[in-house]
Formats: structure tokens, sequence, C-alpha cells
């Protein structure tokens, strides 16, 4: 694009007051800002897909709970986003490429280059797998170690982590893969789909007993997305020597909490010689190289898939999280920022 076709002013989405309680469109305010130029070491970004994920209900609240600072009222909110170099000097980066960074929830971003990455689009079937959420997924069951036959647990098995997950630990040997998730429509679509054996339903009966039924042998591995009673009862149904990734909490960043508690048995867990570990990205970044070779390798030979939804046009956004947070996507969540 050339500094001819710019725009003189863009779109982007901020967040109008902190969170307190339940989210609503009115938390989000859209508006109209002038477009600011790339100066030398700075990298101006055509934004094309913004990944819309939970952690920003999170973020939204008043109060510090993860690594990251809450978003400021009156300051455009964050997330993962491709986009397309229109302008670098002094950088080494070329107009045309295509790169990924954190400012997604505008169409345009004005970035210092250490903020933004490369993305090969050779590597990738299509480029907008690299924003999948399956990192922290493929980092759960690296690092468990699921080998042949066990029996793995993937709670929040329709998002963008678990989708992800379950495909890896499968392809590590996994002998029967157990999900669960919020509607029959997703679990239908996750065993007809994704390979999974059975699948667990919120609201159909308590979480323990179907999982006792699903495996009644117990847990090798569990990937813990949700908390709260669900992984209570991944533990109690735990075999000798299980591996536990906790790595988020769904389950109550959904409704808005700030904390996700679980009552734990440390008797058991102890006996029973039961490992629980909690695992982000933030923590791995050494790991992503082999995380992202691993992923885009099996999407290009077809033995893995990106299960995602997109949407079209920035303003679409507020309402997909609002429809994530509800639970009415499976896999990860993407919005074209222009349209």
């Amino acid at each position: 694009m050339n500094a001819r076709a710019l725009p003189t002013t863009v779109e982007e989405i901020r967040l109008a007051a902190h969170v307190a309680s339940e989210l609503r469109p009115e938390h989000f305010e859209t508006v109209r800002v002038p477009l600011r130029r790339a100066g030398v070491g700075q990298v101006l970004v055509r934004n094309l897909l913004l990944r819309v994920a939970a952690v920003t209900r999170t973020l939204m609240a008043p109060e510090r709970v993860l690594p990251m600072a809450p978003y400021r009222p009156g300051r455009a909110l964050g997330g993962a986003a491709l986009g397309q170099v229109v302008e670098a000097p002094g950088t080494g980066l070329r107009p045309g490429e295509l790169v990924r960074h954190d400012y997604g929830w505008q169409q345009y971003a004005l970035l210092p280059s250490a903020s933004v990455r490369r993305v090969d689009p050779a590597r990738w079937p299509d480029p907008a797998a690299c924003l999948s959420q399956g990192f922290v997924g493929w980092l759960a069951v690296d690092r468990t170690g699921v080998r042949a036959g066990d029996t793995v647990l993937v709670t929040g098995a329709a998002g963008g982590v678990g989708t992800v997950a379950g495909q890896f630990a499968r392809l590590r040997g996994a002998g029967r893969l157990i999900g669960t998730t919020s509607a029959r429509w997703k679990a239908e679509r996750l065993r007809r789909e994704l390979g999974f054996d059975a699948v667990l339903v919120r609201g159909q009966g308590p979480i323990a007993e179907q999982l006792r039924a699903a495996a009644p042998e117990g847990v090798d591995v569990l990937v813990d997305t949700v908390g709260g009673e669900q992984f209570e009862a991944a533990l109690s149904c735990a075999r000798r020597g299980a591996r536990c990734a906790v790595v988020g909490a769904v389950g109550r960043q959904a409704g808005g909490g700030t904390r996700a508690q679980a009552t734990l048995d440390t008797l058991a867990m102890f006996s029973g010689g039961i490992s629980v570990q909690g695992l982000t990205v933030r923590d791995h970044q050494a790991s992503a190289a082999r995380w992202e070779a691993e992923f885009s390798a099996g999407l290009r030979e077809g033995r893995l898939r990106f299960p995602h939804v997109r949407l079209a046009g920035l303003g679409q956004a507020p309402g997909a999280l609002l429809d994530l947070l509800a639970g009415r996507h499976l896999g990860t969540v993407l919005v074209e920022t222009h349209w």
C-alpha cells in the first residue's frame, strides 16, 4: 500500500470503563483516530486479523491478577494480531511483509520494531494459523509427557487451546481421549472432527460421575483450561502417577472472576504420586519455535487441523468476545479488522 492510499483516520476499539461484574457492550468504545506515520525504528502495520481471547475479559478488570497489566480506560484494547507492514524506516522490515504483534483491536498499529515478529507465509497453509491459541495446549501435552496408551482428559476441549491440545495428545499416542465442553453440538463436533473418544457436557450431570463412566480405569494426564469443579473431578479420577497441567481458568474468567479456587486432596496427591504444574506461554517462549515447527508441519501434512471461526469487520470484535465467553464458538475466534 503506498502513502497516497493510506486513510487519514482509522478505527480502534477502546475500554470505556473497567468491568467489575458482567461484561456488556457499553464497556467497549469504538473511535476514529488520526493515522500516525512511522518514524525511524517504528513499524506501521495494517492489521488483518485479530484473535479474540478470554484473557481480554480478565484484563478489563481493575485489579491485576495476571503477569500483564490491566487495560486502561480510554486506551485501545490489546490482542494477538496478524498484520502487513505498511512502512518501517530503519528497521529492515519491508512493506508487504506479514508480522505478528499484540495490538489487534485497531485497524492500524504503530509499534516499535521490537514489538513485531515476522511471519513466513510459506510455513503456513493459512497464515491465520499463526494466531492459534494452541501453543499452551501443545506445551501441556509436551510437559506432561503424554505417551502411548495414556488416558488424557482435556477440559474446555472446544476452545482454542483444547482443540489443539487434544490433537497433539492423540499424535503422542493417547489411547483414550476425553474432553469436556458446554454444549452437545460442540461435543458432537469434537468426536466427529477431532477424534475425541468421549466428551462430557457441563450441565448433563456431575462431571465427576460422567468422568468415572468415561474413564473407569482413571486418568493419566489432565490438560485443564477450566478449573473449579472440572479440575477437582479430574483429580478424583487420577491414576497413580498422573500428570496434570493447568493452563487456564476459563470457567471463572467467562463470568468475570479473577480467582479460580479448587479443593485439593493433598493426601491423595502425594500418596498417588500425582503432579500438578501451572504453565503459561510467557514463561516458555524458548519453546515457541518448536511449537510453531510442529504445528505448521502438522497442518501442511494434513495430520492436524486449525479449528477456528472468522468474523468480518473490527466492529464484530466486542460481540465476538461476548459470544466466546458465553460458549457460542468452537476453536480460535478471529476477526478480520478490515471489511
